[in-house]
């Protein structure tokens, strides 16, 4: 009976308990759905907030996404690509223009040469020489003529018609011993003459007369004197051959006449008749310029991109072929290293160490047997198990341990007659790795 009574009192505590365990429960309830109505406007905001930062974010990265594409390494690339080229292409440019100036002084010879001829008197008819220089170039045509400024005196017009000697002279050649002694003047060899006459304009007594007195306020205040520039043609067309030798470098003028002559100045004046590609280039310089610096240029660019692509093919080329040697023998290396104590590299080798004599003084050669270089080896995978079991605790299959111990002991060893295949302290290793793993890690028993 009091047995029975007091199952009935626990019953009643635990459903007591459970009854203030309910209460308890749902007062907590009550508790925290009041504390989350109180943060349920906090987290509202905070939310905003993090929404807000959000789509900031987003709006700033989308802002920067040209600046980040501006710095990335393709367009940082293709800017210097860009560079090298201008770079490279206005250097060219200025090396087009320097060429093209350089070929239009060389090629273009001057149009107009004028040079001033001093009349020597006292021996004979007046004569002259003026200097040409290099003035004239080969192979061009070029038209040559007198300018004779004479005064209106009785002498030169009762002189009438006068005759004018003109000759081209080559370059003096080296003389030799004989001809030291001669004039410089009989080493130069005339390459052009011409003999052409010329009179002053006449004019009647009461024609000249009627000119002085309409023009006599101008002499007295000295803007006109009384005097002609009587221009006479020489040469038409002349041309030179090709060598410096053929090129004219003087001038030498003899003027014949029976009357006494006098003379203000006399000149030569030579002008180049331009023909084909010269008469072009000078009279469309600009379109010439245009034309033939841009074949320089192109030229130009055409060959530093040809010389860039073969210095890139042999540099690429090179690295290539230095990464693929590399390669390889890493390869070997790596492969030496695995084969170094492969057991199926020692079958066909002598389970002793040998020691073979040398001639004279050498050092004596010394052979590892099979026995020691798998021992080696042996020693090396049972280290790097010891660690790994160490480390992790954990202990080798025991079907892994059996083909371990069955391929030792099966693994077909050839005796040479001198040793055994496996030491007994390898053997005896190999059974306590065995026994171990059967065992399931438990310390042996002797």
């Amino acid at each position: 009976m009091s047995r029975r009574i007091y199952v009935q009192e626990l019953e009643e505590d635990s459903r007591r308990r459970a009854r203030e365990a309910r209460l308890a429960s749902g007062a907590d309830k009550a508790h925290q759905a009041n504390d989350s109505d109180k943060q349920h406007p906090q987290d509202e905001l905070m939310e905003i907030i993090d929404q807000a930062k959000a789509a900031i974010g987003k709006l700033w990265e989308t802002a920067l996404l040209p600046f980040h594409a501006a710095v990335s390494k393709p367009a940082q690339k293709a800017y210097l690509g860009t560079f090298l080229f201008a770079t490279t292409s206005l250097f060219l440019l200025g090396l087009s223009t320097i060429a093209y100036a350089l070929f239009y002084f060389n090629y273009v010879p001057q149009v107009s040469v004028e040079r001033t001829i001093h009349l020597q008197f006292g021996d004979g008819h007046p004569h002259g020489v003026a200097k040409l220089d290099s003035s004239l170039t080969s192979l061009q045509a070029y038209d040559v003529s007198l300018l004779l400024h004479l005064p209106r005196t009785p002498n030169n017009q009762a002189a009438g018609n006068f005759m004018l000697d003109l000759s081209l002279l080559s370059p003096a050649r080296t003389p030799s011993t004989a001809e030291k002694l001669l004039p410089e003047s009989t080493l130069k060899q005339r390459l052009a003459h011409s003999r052409r006459p010329a009179i002053l304009t006449y004019a009647s007594p009461i024609i000249d007369t009627a000119s002085t007195l309409t023009g006599l306020p101008w002499y007295v205040l000295g803007w006109k004197t009384e005097s002609e520039v009587v221009e006479v043609s020489m040469f038409e067309g002349v041309e030179f051959p090709k060598g410096w030798t053929n090129v004219p470098q003087e001038v030498k003028l003899v003027v014949e006449a029976d009357e006494k002559m006098q003379f203000y100045e006399v000149g030569v004046r030579i002008f180049a008749k331009f023909g084909g590609l010269r008469w072009i280039m000078y009279h469309h310089r600009i379109l010439s310029y245009v034309v033939f610096t841009s074949m320089f240029w192109s030229s130009s660019m055409i060959s530093a991109l040809l010389a860039w692509l073969v210095l890139s093919s042999y540099l690429t080329s090179d690295s290539t072929a230095m990464k693929e040697e590399t390669t390889s023998l890493k390869i070997k290396t790596e492969q030496s290293e695995s084969e170094k104590y492969e057991p199926s590299l020692l079958e066909g080798l002598s389970d002793t160490s040998r020691t073979f004599p040398a001639i004279g003084r050498h050092v004596a050669l010394r052979f590892n047997g099979r026995d020691e270089d798998a021992g080696r080896g042996f020693d090396e995978r049972v280290k790097q198990e010891d660690e790994v079991i160490q480390s992790t605790g954990l202990q080798p299959l025991t079907p892994e341990a059996d083909d371990e111990d069955e391929e030792i002991g099966t693994s077909g060893f050839r005796d040479s007659g001198i040793g055994t295949s496996l030491d007994e302290s390898q053997r005896a290793r190999v059974q306590r790795r065995k026994k171990g793993s059967l065992l399931g890690g438990l310390p042996e028993n002797q």
